[in-house]
């Protein structure tokens, strides 16, 4: 037979269990915005739920979150769709950045080398001026530096520097971007995306 449970333990399993229906529920609600098909009402509601979200930017159809509370968007910035915003540790992303469509950016995983599989989470650090290509996917930890571009596809487990061009699984250096001083603003969002 098992342990016998104190009062005290069965109250906290309890309120583990239903934080964790709330959450689920929570997200569930989340997801459902992002088939709202005016980016002005998602933009509202993503507000509402917790998410930071700066003037002018535009997070496209089916994008998912989780823990948004823990999410800033700086101005002027497109998220594409399908992408996948993780918040389980904060997560920053500045003004005009561009993150097209399937983008995953996770600030949480396992130690595959630790005996429980425990969870480990770090912050994620997007600075102004970035373009993330299609597909692409950061994990835990990394901080991209103004004006980078990850090429479609590629997996940045790494630190990108400042207008340095990464590609490729792992991400390394392919090149650099030659406009040092950006200035434009993205600004557009199609009505019905």
């Amino acid at each position: 037979m098992g342990n016998t449970l104190t009062t005290t333990q069965v109250a906290q399993k309890g309120a583990n269990r239903i934080n964790s229906i709330l959450l689920d529920f929570g997200l569930m609600l989340l997801r459902c915005v992002g088939h709202i098909p005016f980016h002005s009402v998602r933009n509202l509601l993503y507000r509402l739920f917790g998410i930071t979200i700066g003037k002018g930017t535009h997070i496209h159809m089916w994008a998912s979150f989780y823990e948004p509370a823990n999410i800033r968007i700086g101005q002027d910035s497109i998220i594409g769709d399908h992408a996948f915003l993780d918040g389980r540790e904060e997560l920053v992303i500045g003004s005009h950045v561009s993150i097209a469509s399937q983008v995953l950016i996770y600030n949480g995983e396992h130690d595959v080398h630790s005996e429980d599989f425990k969870p480990v989470f770090a912050p994620v650090v997007i600075e102004d001026y970035v373009f993330i290509g299609p597909r692409a996917i950061i994990l835990p930890g990394v901080i991209i530096k103004k004006g980078a571009v990850i090429a479609a596809g590629a997996v940045v487990t790494k630190n990108v520097e400042a207008f340095e061009i990464v590609a490729g699984v792992p991400a390394k250096p392919i090149g650099e971007r030659q406009n040092k001083n950006p200035h434009y603003t993205l600004g557009w969002a199609r009505l019905f995306q």
